[in-house]
């Protein structure tokens, strides 16, 4: 395997807070992931979907990773292939992240919440896209559930801050949505 030179340094991309991409340039190298039932050695790094080593902690195993990369240990990571989806089959998961976020969906994709249009989305060519009722401009999405997100204000870190929140703070609907949160998860895992 080819030897990396010391000017090519990898980076983490944080997807959340339990699961990092590492890459090389564009080039994804490894994933980094918390296995919540592994209270030793909970940071597990993947190649291919496959376990290469765990670590106690995230920094340890982007270390490692940098180590054996650098000497070319680290297998080579294969391009994914998306999976083949359809048009209907991704408008049917934006509706269901729409009833996780308590939002309603109409016949023609418009997005509502409470009555008032947040936007549209729409899938062309199997590429997810939104536009705000506010704008114009197609915005290309990789999920249904950005796509959701993006359109309801709801930021990517919401859930972990609303677990973080004094119960007593937490509103009616705020617990509903909670109240859907492993939902999202099961979905995300399926």
């Amino acid at each position: 395997m080819p030897q990396i030179t010391t000017t090519e340094q990898l980076t983490s991309v944080e997807i959340d807070f339990y699961n990092h991409e590492i890459y090389c340039g564009q080039k994804l190298i490894a994933r980094i992931t918390y296995d919540h039932n592994d209270l030793t050695q909970p940071w597990v790094v993947e190649v291919n979907n496959q376990e290469v080593f765990r670590r106690s902690w995230y920094q340890k195993c982007f270390d490692d990773i940098s180590w054996h990369y650098s000497r070319g240990f680290v297998p080579v990571q294969q391009e994914e292939t998306p999976a083949a989806t359809t048009g209907n089959e991704i408008m049917c998961e934006v509706a269901r992240y729409c009833e996780i976020f308590g939002l309603e969906i109409s016949d023609d994709d418009s997005i509502y919440r409470d009555g008032q249009q947040l936007g549209q989305v729409g899938c062309t060519n199997g590429q997810l896209w939104y536009i705000r009722a506010s704008s114009n401009h197609r915005q290309n999405v990789a999920s249904a559930r950005n796509a959701v997100v993006a359109l309801s204000g709801v930021q990517p870190r919401f859930f972990e801050d609303l677990m973080d929140k004094p119960f007593d703070l937490i509103t009616r609907k705020e617990w509903l949505i909670l109240g859907e949160y492993e939902l999202v998860q099961d979905l995300v895992a399926a």
